[in-house]
């Protein structure tokens, strides 16, 4: 049959317009429980307010995949009002089917959960997503939801075309709140490739977690995103919203998949159920280390600005005084790390002061986006020419890698891993955790939200994870050499020089395009 050009394009208006027609849903706002509201909160309540400690934070780095994801799954367990999720990605693996399996069984019990994400998660995932948001005590929402196109992968892309000034900004906040009690930031999205479990790549990455008065500055900011007007009901743009008997099928499927992946991969499975039969907490929280601290986070209106947003709004306007305090060393971990012209000038301008900078990223080799090193290359040799040392991390093997846990997967299926961490050090004294890149698109386009910690004992720990990061076998100390660059490695016990960049012609290809087209400052 011959789709007449009338006729195709009422066709193509019907599917851009598909999933709008029920924006106008009701969005209650709500508010984070008072963490007294349950045993477990005034347990942890008590710990926080107890001599030596009083009205301190406790804290501990979880840099461990598998460490990071039981964190996860026993704050879901040992919560009894509420749980706050936020994330910028969640990708659908076996990792992530148990942490819904587990969210399903805290909602019959009667926890309260709401569930942010931002909208590009939900893509062509609209109907799954709000099956979950179907159970009574579950509610979901997305982030600056792109309105237009909904229905297909190719209208939602004509829709993201249409406005791009606004849809490359996106909410990358990462952030686990168990009753307003104890929290988890840092990198990790929700996936397998976060928590060891991915069968071609895994990220190496930090969180932290959080207990005591922290939590509650967190659930600050997550009413602050829930509430905004930018968060839209998911099941707001169906044009029919999934029944009990949707949620019921969805429980079996998944149910299902989970007892598959028991009897076809074992080992796996039972690793990451360990939460399960070896819990943590009680003994983490008996390890944490209790110092001061201030959450920061981006205004959730930064992202409506017609051009850069107001200093006001942006997370770097409140981590300054650190950042122009800092006089003694500064150790920067990035997985994308853009300077800009500001942070070049910021850069040079503490190591012209005296101060040790040392910066850990990755290198093209192991970067999962080429195109970030693109932007990033040009401003190597200036770094270097003022004394900023760079480390570039190498990709690293999977399974019977020979570095720190942080730094290779231990993957079952021997995947390779990359750098995914995000962390300051100042002076050996604050860290900073969280989710922002030192980059344009952290500190200008995306939301973010880590916390700043006051903390001699926290600094020494991050910080050693960042110096094993650097150390000669598992990266490239990036070095003039006659005013080239070079790249200083070692391999079996043996320093080497490299003269041209590791990394694959297609690698090299990205990089270059993304430099050459000027990507970023395109966005």
């Amino acid at each position: 049959m011959r789709v007449t050009k009338p006729l195709l394009a009422l066709v193509l208006l019907a599917s851009f317009l598909g999933g709008c027609a029920s924006l106008d849903v009701q969005r209650e706002p709500s508010q984070a429980l008072p963490a007294n509201d349950s045993a477990f909160g005034r347990s942890v309540q008590a710990q926080a307010q107890a001599a030596p400690h009083q009205g301190q934070s406790g804290f501990r780095l979880l840099s461990d995949s598998t460490e990071a994801f039981t964190a996860r799954a026993e704050l879901i367990r040992n919560a009894q009002r509420s749980l706050d999720l936020q994330y910028y990605i969640i990708h659908d693996g076996i990792s992530t089917r148990m942490l819904a399996n587990e969210l399903l069984k805290a909602a019959d019990r009667g926890v309260r959960v709401r569930i942010l994400i931002d909208d590009t998660t939900s893509d062509g995932l609209d109907f799954i997503i709000a099956t979950m948001a179907a159970h009574p005590q579950i509610q979901i929402r997305v982030f600056n939801p792109l309105n237009l196109g909904r229905s297909t992968g190719v209208t939602r892309a004509m829709g993201r075309l249409f406005n791009l000034s606004r849809q490359h900004r996106r909410m990358h906040n990462k952030l686990w709140l168990a009753d307003n009690s104890m929290a988890i930031v840092g990198g990790r999205n929700l996936g397998d490739e976060y928590f060891d479990a991915e069968p071609n790549l895994n990220f190496t990455d930090i969180d932290m977690l959080g207990a005591g008065p922290v939590a509650e500055q967190l659930g600050h900011s997550f009413d602050q995103y829930w509430n905004s007007a930018l968060s839209k009901p998911i099941d707001g743009f169906l044009y029919s919203k999934p029944t009990a008997k949707d949620l019921e099928n969805t429980r079996t499927r998944l149910e299902e998949s989970l007892e598959e992946t028991r009897k076809e991969n074992h080992a796996l499975y039972k690793h990451l159920m360990t939460y399960a039969t070896k819990p943590r907490l009680d003994i983490w929280r008996k390890e944490l280390i209790w110092a001061w601290n201030q959450a920061l986070w981006d205004a959730p209106s930064k992202v409506l600005a017609d051009g850069e947003p107001d200093p006001q709004l942006l997370l770097t306007t409140q981590l300054a005084p650190e950042l122009n305090g800092v006089s003694k060393e500064l150790i920067m971990v990035s997985a994308y790390f853009v300077p800009g012209q500001p942070g070049l000038v910021y850069l040079t301008g503490r190591a012209d002061a005296g101060v040790s900078v040392r910066l850990l990223t990755n290198s093209l080799e192991a970067t999962d986006v080429p195109a970030v090193h693109g932007g990033y290359a040009p401003y190597r040799k200036a770094l270097l020419e003022h004394g900023v040392q760079l480390f570039e991390l190498r990709r690293q093997p999977g399974e019977g890698g020979s570095g720190p846990n942080l730094f290779y997967s231990r993957s079952y299926r021997g995947s390779d891993s990359s750098l995914h961490s995000k962390a300051i050090i100042f002076d050996q004294q604050k860290a900073f955790i969280g989710s922002f890149n030192f980059d344009p698109r952290s500190v200008l386009w995306n939301t973010e939200v880590g916390v700043l910690v006051d903390s001699p004992e926290l600094a020494a720990h991050a910080r050693e994870l960042a110096l094993q990061g650097m150390a000669p076998p598992l990266s490239y100390k990036v070095e003039l050499e006659k005013s080239q660059i070079v790249w200083v490695t070692e391999d079996n016990g043996k320093l080497h020089t490299l003269t041209s960049e590791p990394g694959s012609w297609w690698r090299h290809f990205n990089a270059w395009f993304s430099n050459t087209v000027g990507l970023e400052r395109m966005l």
